[in-house]
Order: structure tokens, then C-alpha cells, then sequence
């Protein structure tokens, strides 16, 4: 069954009208095509009409949507033999974060992401894609053994932010991600990130530090989330702040961040988001990856680590005079 956001009600409304003359006519045996059809162009306008004009605080919503692809999806779909390596070699596991070797179109990689789960057990189980700091060990130890072996690290970035808890913090949450965020600035081989959800502070930049960054079309990236900003900026307001006038303000689309330099390419989902045909969006992303991979793979180390260290240097500097 399809689950459908708040401003997607219209839509929800016409489809449902679309299902049950789909069940009148199998149930009656009465000829409802030209009716059918007629409303199945209706709804794909106002689909395409609703998504291409999405507030920043509708493509907030869209990309936390439940039924959105999951690391575990990208890994099925665009790797064969994906072996997941566990634990930091320090403290412990963290399953919130998942990465190993596998083959993506033929090469060997170095894949890791976020993972948020699918259902409620699984949303425990890997803490709803926040990492603790043994996660961003784990990926530091990941970006090590792509090292040795030569290999194109990809990683898949999907959190609300790292994980705020006192254990987290004893444990040195904020030097593990600056520690992962540096080891990926200076790691000697081809990295590519994609931002596939919600790109949540420091907690994605950790991976995210790489030669090229995507964005799916309807996924945010920001420095805090909008409910975050807006309890900042708002508080003491009677009515809490408003998290779509944050998003608005922070302008954390991958269009508005494309604009500032802060990605590399904007990845096209589906009609009505890579929650709806999350295999064609899949696929999308894999030829996204596959160029971006292939743009920079002839360099040199020196060369990428040169080419990374200028376009971190230079986000900040647009539209500077």
C-alpha cells in the first residue's frame, strides 16, 4: 500500500478514485477504460505538476519519506559479492553505518553508507542511519583498506545527523567525524558521495568529504535540520518557529546547493520521487556514479587530493567579491 505525504492528498485522492474503478470493473465486468485512462493522464499531470514546483520544506518531507530506497536497496541493485566488514577495531560495532568490498559495474570498490532501516526493528537496529563514533571509525578503517588495495571508495549518505547521546559523546563523537571528514580529504584514491535522503550536518559531511558529490533531485543537505534551526531561531515564538520557513532560509535543495558549489551533479528521480519506482531511480544513480567515478579515476593522487582541497576550500567563496 502507498503512503502518501500531507501535500500529497490530491494526488492520493485521485489514484484511490483510480483503484476502486479498477475493482468495479473486475468485480462487474463493466467497461470503465476511457474513464480509467482518463484519470490516470489527470493524476500524472498533477504528479508532475506538485513535484516540480516542491517548497525546500516538501523536498525535506519527500526525502525522509519511509518508502525511500535504503543503503541495502543500492547495495542489491548496483554491487555483486558486497561483503560488509564489521566494527572500528576499537570499541565496537555500529550498524548504523555499513560498508565493505564489492563489484559495481564490473570494478572493485569500497562501498559504505548510512543506514536507516525499513521497518520498526530495523530502524532500532541501526539507530535510524546516526552514528555513534565507532560508525565513522569503521569508515576511517574502510578508507584505509580501499588504501591498500587501490580501490574507488563510494559511499551513500542518508542521516538526520550523528548520533547526540552521552555515550556517543564520552566516546569522542565530535573528533571521530572530524577524524573521518579529514581521512576522506586526504585519501589517495577515487571517492564519489552521493547524498540519496537527508544529508544531516556533520554526520554526512563525514563521508561526504570526497572528489565528487551528487544529490538526488529530491534529496536536502544542511548544517542542522529545519526543526533544529527553526527551536534556534524561534524559540520563545508562541508557535515553536516554523521548520519550512528554516528550510526556506537555509536553502538546503540540491538545486540551491548546486548553484552555491557546494555538489558536483544533480541526480533526476522518477516522477513523484525515487520513493515510487525506487528501481529506475536506483539505476539512475548508478550511471551517476559510474561518470562521476570515471571523471576522476585517470588523475593522479596529488592530483585529487589538489582538486579536493580546492573545492572544499572554495565552498564559501561564491558569489564573493
Amino acid at each position: 500500500m502507498r503512503s502518501y505525504l500531507e501535500f500529497e492528498r490530491p494526488i492520493a485522492e485521485l489514484e484511490g478514485k483510480i483503484d476502486d474503478l479498477r475493482a468495479l470493473a473486475g468485480d462487474q465486468k463493466v467497461d470503465v477504460a476511457d474513464e480509467i485512462s482518463r484519470l490516470e493522464g489527470k493524476a500524472e499531470k498533477l504528479l508532475g505538476d506538485t513535484y516540480g514546483h516542491l517548497s525546500r520544506w516538501q523536498k525535506t518531507l519527500v526525502a525522509r519519506h519511509a518508502a525511500r530506497p535504503h543503503f541495502s536497496d543500492y547495495v542489491e541493485q548496483l554491487t555483486t559479492e558486497f561483503t560488509p566488514l564489521s566494527g572500528d577495531r576499537n570499541f565496537g560495532e555500529d550498524s548504523a553505518i555499513i560498508g565493505g568490498p564489492a563489484f559495481f559495474r564490473g570494478r572493485s570498490v569500497i562501498i559504505m553508507g548510512h543506514e536507516k532501516g525499513s521497518d520498526t526493528q530495523s530502524r532500532v537496529t541501526h539507530n535510524f542511519g546516526m552514528a555513534r563514533p565507532e560508525g565513522y571509525r569503521k569508515a576511517i578503517r574502510l578508507v584505509e583498506l580501499a588504501e591498500k588495495f587501490g580501490l574507488p571508495i563510494v559511499t551513500l549518505v542518508d542521516t538526520p545527523g550523528a548520533y547526540p547521546g552521552l555515550g556517543a559523546e564520552e566516546r569522542g563523537q565530535a573528533e571521530a567525524i572530524a577524524s573521518s571528514t579529514a581521512k576522506f580529504l586526504d585519501a589517495s584514491v577515487p571517492t564519489v558521495s552521493v547524498i540519496v535522503g537527508e544529508g544531516g550536518s556533520g554526520g554526512a559531511v563525514a563521508l561526504a568529504a570526497t572528489d565528487k558529490v551528487l544529490m538526488f533531485e529530491h534529496s536536502v543537505y544542511s548544517v542542522i535540520s529545519p526543526e533544529g534551526c527553526a527551536s534556534i531561531l524561534w524559540k520563545g515564538d508562541k508557535d515553536g518557529g516554523k521548520p519550512s520557513d528554516a528550510a526556506e532560509a537555509m536553502k538546503i535543495s540540491a538545486q540551491d546547493l548546486l548553484e552555491l558549489k557546494v555538489i558536483d551533479e544533480i541526480v533526476p528521480e522518477p516522477l513523484g520521487g525515487a520513493h515510487r519506482h525506487p528501481h529506475d531511480a536506483i539505476s539512475n544513480l548508478g550511471d551517476a556514479i559510474a561518470r562521476a567515478l570515471g571523471a576522476v579515476e585517470d588523475m593522479s593522487s596529488q592530483e585529487r587530493r589538489l582538486a579536493r582541497r580546492e573545492k572544499f576550500l572554495a565552498i564559501g567563496r561564491h558569489g564573493l567579491t
